[in-house]
C-alpha cells in the first residue's frame, strides 16, 4: 500500500491506473471499515482510501481534539484489506486556506435527525466528501448503512450535482450481539456495553412491528423512547421515515426506515435498519 500525503502524489500515482473505487475514512478503523474497503475492492481496478479526521463536521463541544488517532494500526488494517493507495492528507494539504466554499445540502434532509443535534454536521460532510471526490476522482465510492442520513445525503448530493461517481450502500456490521461498529464504542464502559445492544433491540421491535401491520408510527417512536429512557439512556430520536429522502411516511408508504439516537452515559451512539 503507497501512503500519500499530498495531492499531487495521488494524482501522479493514480494515472493510467483504471476503475477507482474509494472508500473515505476517519481513522479509528474497525471491522466495519474493513469490510466496506473488501466490498469496494472488486468493484474497480485500484483501490483507494482516505484518513482525515474533518473539522468542519464537528461542533463546538463534540470530540475532534480527543478522536482517537490511530495512524500506524489503521494503516495496517487498510493493507490487509486491499487498499493499493491511501490518502492521509493533514489539515493544511485540505484546506489551504479558509474553507469559504460550502456544498450546503438541502434543509429538509440535512437539518432533521441528526442535522438536528449536529447542527452544520452535514454540510461539513457534504464539503469534505465533494472535495475528497475532485481529488481522487473515483468512478464508485462506497459508504456505509450505519450512518443511514449521510448515505442518504451523499447519494442526492452526486444525484443531482451530475458527480461521475456510483454510490454502493455497505452493510452495517454487528458484534455478535447486535450492537453496531462504531469508533465511538470504545468509550464505553463494561456496564455500558452490556447495556448499549438494547438500541439495536428496540429497533427491531419497530420492524418487527411494522412488518405485523402497525402504522401508527409516534407511538412506536414512543414505545421505543420510554423502554431507552428506563433503562438509564437519554434517546434523542426514534424515528420512522421514508428511506428515500427520510421525510415522514404515510400510513400506505413501503421502502421505510427506522433509526435511532441516544446518549448512554456520554457516549452517543446511533443506529437503523430498513423496514
Amino acid at each position: 500500500m503507497q501512503i500519500h500525503t499530498t495531492i499531487t502524489s495521488l494524482r501522479a500515482a493514480l494515472e493510467g491506473g483504471g476503475q477507482i473505487s474509494f472508500v473515505p475514512t476517519m481513522g479509528n478503523l474497525h471491522e466495519g471499515h474493513a469490510a466496506l474497503m473488501r466490498q469496494a475492492g472488486g468493484l474497480g481496478d485500484c483501490l483507494v482510501s482516505s484518513l482525515f479526521v474533518n473539522r468542519l463536521q464537528f461542533g463546538p463541544r463534540e470530540d475532534f481534539d480527543t478522536y482517537p488517532r490511530t495512524f500506524a494500526a489503521d494503516c495496517e488494517k487498510m493493507a490487509a484489506a486491499g487498499v493499493a493507495h491511501l490518502f492521509a492528507p493533514d489539515e493544511g494539504e485540505m484546506y489551504p486556506r479558509p474553507q469559504s466554499f460550502h456544498v450546503q445540502p438541502d434543509p429538509a434532509q440535512a437539518d432533521i435527525l441528526e442535522g438536528e443535534f449536529r447542527p452544520g454536521f452535514f454540510r461539513g460532510v457534504a464539503t469534505v466528501v465533494m472535495k475528497l471526490f475532485a481529488i481522487v476522482q473515483p468512478q464508485v465510492a462506497v459508504f456505509g448503512k450505519k450512518d443511514y442520513q449521510q448515505l442518504m445525503i451523499i447519494r442526492n448530493m452526486v444525484r443531482e450535482l451530475n458527480l461521475p461517481v456510483e454510490i454502493v450502500a455497505g452493510e452495517t456490521v454487528r458484534d455478535a450481539d447486535g450492537l453496531a461498529l462504531s469508533s465511538r464504542n470504545g468509550y464505553l464502559t463494561a456496564a455500558e456495553r452490556a447495556e448499549a445492544p438494547r438500541l439495536h433491540r428496540v429497533l427491531q421491535a419497530i420492524r418487527q412491528a411494522i412488518a405485523g401491520g402497525a402504522r401508527d408510527w409516534a407511538r412506536l417512536e414512543d414505545k421505543a423512547m420510554a423502554e431507552l429512557a428506563a433503562h438509564g439512556w437519554a434517546p434523542q430520536y426514534v424515528a420512522v421515515r421514508k428511506q428515500l429522502d427520510l421525510q415522514y411516511p404515510a400510513a400506505h408508504d413501503s421502502g421505510l426506515v427506522v433509526l435511532g439516537a441516544a446518549l448512554l452515559g456520554s457516549t452517543r451512539l446511533i443506529d437503523n435498519l430498513e423496514v
